[in-house]
């Protein structure tokens, strides 16, 4: 597996690359001007000029790029144009909140998830499976930021049990307490999402595997309804998810960013909105990086998954 491992992040680099060139020619191909943002909507040419020759921006696209990447290399992101700070630095402060956001949520989303899709796959084509169904349609086809507009207006303002956004009120000293307490509607607002979405996938992968010869002997051995549910149907039932998990990856951190945004919380995904509205090219390019790793990650956990929950499954 270890051998299996390494040859995935080495096939990866390629990926990488592209991801790195797409965004590098998309974020220049997009209208406005770094030297506008920067120094004002009064700045004169010849400062915009010699800003521009201060940052490299005059240089040729290829030219940025290869210089950039010689950076990269190094383990440097750059230097952030509006903040003045190491972009590492920067995304380093930022990240991990994401990360908690995203990590809560996924081992709830995962665990209501698994429960979904047994209880409906068990009750198929009952009431209850029925009005499940129609409630993961309903909130699936919910844009999550009109989600997280909805939770603040019900439990933020009209019930206050929790911060509308940010991670501290003005004048709070920040600790734990605080800022679990703030993170509870945007964690809240990304397990609904997820869970309408892959808690249908559950429920078909629990329904296909009962249909199968094995579920069928389990049953004629006499064995109880439990124990053919969890022991024999749900971890066969759990590949489709394992492999829903990991092209999730980039829909849960382009989630972050609408949540982040709608919540004010200070986090990758509102970094990288401000840093786009200030055509900060370092922290775009860095943030873009990390994201791309983070995602090239968790399709290599997903895969490593399968030998786990599938002894049959073997890497070389």
């Amino acid at each position: 597996m270890l051998r299996y491992t390494i040859r995935r992040l080495i096939e990866s680099i390629p990926t990488m690359l592209g991801i790195t060139i797409i965004t590098f020619i998309l974020v220049h191909l997009v209208p406005g001007n770094t030297a506008a943002v920067m120094l004002g909507p009064h700045y004169t040419p010849s400062q915009a000029a010699a800003l521009n020759h201060q940052l490299g921006l005059d240089k040729p696209l290829p030219v940025q790029y290869l210089l950039w990447l010689w950076q990269l290399l190094h383990g440097n992101l750059g230097i952030s144009y509006t903040q003045g700070l190491p972009v590492l630095q920067i995304i380093g402060i930022n990240l991990p909140r994401t990360l908690a956001i995203v990590g809560i949520s996924t081992v709830i989303f995962t665990i209501l998830s698994i429960m979904q899709g047994i209880y409906q796959a068990h009750h198929q084509n009952s009431v209850q499976d029925n009005v499940i169904t129609v409630l993961a349609y309903f909130f699936f086809s919910m844009p999550i930021f009109w989600l997280g507009v909805l939770l603040i207006i019900w439990f933020a303002i009209d019930i206050p049990l929790f911060p509308a956004g940010g991670i501290a009120d003005p004048g709070q000293t920040m600790n734990f307490t605080v800022w679990f307490s703030h993170i509870i509607l945007p964690v809240i607002t990304l397990v609904i999402a997820q869970v309408a979405y892959m808690g249908r996938f559950m429920r078909g992968s629990v329904v296909e595997s009962l249909m199968q010869d094995y579920i069928r002997t389990a049953r004629a051995k006499g064995l109880s309804e439990r124990v053919v549910l969890y022991k024999h149907a749900f971890r066969n039932s759990l590949l489709p998810l394992i492999t829903l998990f990991g092209f999730s990856v980039p829909t849960l951190f382009a989630g972050t960013l609408y949540i982040e945004m709608i919540f004010n919380y200070p986090g990758l995904g509102y970094m990288f909105w401000q840093a786009a509205l200030r055509r900060d090219f370092p922290i775009i390019f860095g943030a873009t990086v990390i994201i791309g790793v983070l995602t090239i990650l968790g399709n290599l956990l997903a895969d490593l998954l399968y030998a786990v929950v599938d002894p049959r499954i073997r890497y070389n």
